[in-house]
């Protein structure tokens, strides 16, 4: 447990965050050429929304349980 003053032994007061569950794998491969092609695109920014979707989650859950300012 973390202390805010370990001298004086006094606890950390707190609550747990929500839970989130982890990032789902990626589904995005390399490209195969020098530019990469509209699907190869389209699945990286998919890819991308889906961790900025998770990112979101843990910020909010974060802030729920008081540990991040609103």
């Amino acid at each position: 447990m973390a202390y805010l003053n370990p001298g004086a032994g006094t606890a950390r007061e707190g609550k747990q965050a929500a839970a989130v569950a982890d990032a789902a794998a990626a589904t995005s491969v390399v490209a195969a050429g020098a530019n990469p092609t509209k699907a190869e695109y389209d699945a990286l920014r998919a890819d991308y929304l889906a961790l900025r979707t998770k990112v979101n989650s843990l910020l909010a859950a974060l802030r729920t349980a008081g540990l991040l300012a609103p």
